[in-house]
């Protein structure tokens, strides 16, 4: 079988350190002590390797890089995981100082989510959301409950039978090899879960490597485990002639399954492209003074577009593209208005000299809370709203919201790329590629 990888492109960073004193302080000093060329060299390395992973087919392999990014080497038919730290940096490009970061502070929080999206009288109680991720977090367990517990949410535990974490095999040993760049990326998928959803279980599937063969058994796992109602896939890539054949393992009735969009702007990635499941792009959430309390225009870098591979879906009737159009449904992406997430595993240990290295990004990973964003966010966000809705039996692909856009909200403004002003990179009144249908207005069209 053709070996292929899949860079996630799809997680989005903005760091908020700890509220020490102790730690705003050093962290200063080091920030002022460091000259600025090397601030400026972190960033201008972090950029080059977006730039890098997001333009790389599915067939190539990475090179390793350092800041932030997974931590496994580059190896023949294996990716990282990538993410785009977005530095804190004054005008003359100095760092600047620690910011506070806290359950209130990093980003937009439970209560928030289920606000904007309409969801405060639905409850996923019994259903599980499964997250399906590349290599392992040693500490996704003990994170997630940081995480509900700083938001009141009920306790999701292995012990209580509500938290599950296995490899691609379906057990829970042994365990892949941990990564930093994907550790942050499931802490992200479990914690939207969680906010989405605060009375669904969770089952972790992580797959032995980011090879599109050990993704697609871990797909497989999740999608046939007892009571899972939906599986989110929060990474992707650019499509290759290739793609068809793995289709298949994205076929499972009865279970909803969602795929980002991807965070490289105008250009359909897979699986989203993938007739057989929801395709989910990325929008910028704004509290206003509507009657929603909300408002929402398309996030610049959501992956939008025709695909090249993949047949017409017959539930589509875009004009624009003769083949599958992505996305099919949107929600919260933009780091800018990104959520809050909790997550401790890095490569430096933890206490005042990792977050300054951290700060600096001489280490990876992440110490407590932090700011993302990416369509990382709105995957597992959709798949917890298909589970609240308690639908999933009747969902086909992404076929459902289509016969249901009255229980959607309806994205008209912003563009995400350069495609002569046409829906599949603008969004517009109705469909359009970036946000497709619109976000959740309720479980209605779920």
């Amino acid at each position: 079988m053709h070996r292929r990888q899949i860079p996630s492109g799809s997680l989005v960073i903005h760091r908020h350190e700890p509220t020490r004193p102790l730690r705003r302080t050093a962290a200063a000093l080091t920030a002022m002590l460091t000259l600025t060329v090397t601030a400026l060299t972190v960033g201008l390395a972090t950029s080059a390797q977006a730039t890098a992973v997001s333009s790389a087919p599915l067939t190539s392999t990475s090179a390793s890089t350092t800041g932030f990014g997974c931590a496994h080497p580059s190896q023949s038919g294996q990716v990282r995981c990538f993410g785009l730290l977005k530095d804190h940096r004054t005008a003359s490009g100095r760092m600047s100082p620690f910011t506070t970061g806290s359950p209130t502070t990093a980003g937009y929080k439970p209560s928030d989510l289920r606000s904007a999206y309409n969801l405060g009288d639905t409850s996923g109680s019994g259903r599980t959301v499964a997250i399906v991720d590349a290599y392992n977090d040693p500490n996704a367990e003990s994170d997630l409950a940081a995480y509900r517990r700083a938001y009141g949410l009920p306790s999701c535990t292995t012990a209580n039978g509500c938290f599950r974490k296995v490899n691609q095999h379906g057990q829970a040993s042994p365990l892949p090899s941990g990564d930093y760049g994907w550790a942050e990326e499931i802490s992200l998928d479990l914690d939207m879960v969680s906010a989405t959803c605060p009375g669904c279980h969770i089952l972790l599937v992580e797959a032995d490597s980011s090879d599109v063969t050990d993704l697609m058994k871990a797909e497989d796992t999740a999608a046939t485990t007892p009571g899972v109602v939906s599986v989110s896939d929060s990474w992707g890539g650019p499509e290759d002639n290739t793609i068809t054949s793995f289709d298949s393992h994205f076929h499972h009735p009865g279970v909803a399954i969602t795929a980002s969009s991807g965070d490289s702007g105008y250009g359909a990635s897979w699986p989203a492209s993938s007739p057989y499941v929801t395709a989910v792009g990325g929008t910028a959430l704004s509290k206003a003074s509507n009657s929603r309390g909300w408002t929402e225009t398309a996030w610049s870098g959501a992956g939008s577009g025709c695909s090249a591979y993949e047949a017409k879906p017959s539930w589509q009737h875009d004009s624009g593209c003769a083949k599958r159009t992505v996305a099919d449904v949107s929600a919260v992406a933009d780091p800018n208005t990104g959520v809050a997430v909790y997550d401790t595993y890095n490569s430096c240990g933890g206490g005042l000299v990792c977050d300054t290295e951290l700060q600096l990004g001489v280490a990876q990973g992440a110490d407590g809370w932090v700011e993302v964003g990416g369509t990382s966010v709105s995957s597992p966000i959709i798949a917890s709203v298909y589970a609240l809705a308690g639908n999933t039996s009747q969902v086909a692909g992404g076929s459902y919201p289509y016969s249901h856009t009255s229980a959607l909200n309806d994205v008209t403004s912003g563009s995400k790329g350069s495609c002569g002003g046409s829906y599949l990179c603008t969004a517009k009144p109705g469909y359009d590629g970036p946000t497709g249908l619109g976000t959740p207005h309720g479980t209605g069209a779920f």
